[in-house]
C-alpha cells in the first residue's frame, strides 16, 4: 500500500502544480493627451513585465518605436501616424498583439 501511494503521489503533485504555473500575457493601451500612447503589460498571475519587449510596428512591418517596458511595467510613446500595431512579446506563447484601431482616439 505504501509503495502504491508513492507511485500515485508525483503524477498527482504534477497535475495539481500545472495550472498554478501557468500564466497568460496581458497588454493594455490606452490614449493619454492627445498624442501619447501608455501602454501597460503583465501577466495573468497579477506579476508585472518589466523589461519585456514592447515595439510599435507599421503595417509596412517597419519598427517605429523599439523598446521596453519600464520597472512599473509600463511605456509611454508618440502615437504614430498611420497604421500600426503594439507588439508585447515575452517569449515564445507569450505574444500580445494590440491593433491602433482598438487603442482608440484622444
Amino acid at each position: 500500500m505504501k509503495h502504491l501511494l508513492r507511485r500515485l503521489a508525483l503524477p498527482l503533485l504534477t497535475l495539481a502544480a500545472g495550472p498554478a504555473l501557468a500564466h497568460n500575457p496581458m497588454c493594455d493601451c490606452e490614449p493619454v493627451g492627445s498624442d501619447q500612447i501608455k501602454c501597460t503589460g503583465g501577466f495573468s498571475d497579477g506579476s508585472g513585465a518589466p523589461g519585456v519587449i514592447l515595439d510599435v510596428i507599421g503595417y509596412d512591418e517597419q519598427k517605429l518605436v523599439e523598446s521596453k517596458l519600464g520597472e512599473d511595467s509600463t511605456l509611454t510613446f508618440k502615437r504614430p501616424d498611420g497604421e500600426f500595431y503594439v507588439l508585447f512579446d515575452a517569449g515564445p506563447g507569450h505574444v500580445v498583439e494590440i491593433d491602433h484601431a482598438d487603442i482608440g482616439e484622444p
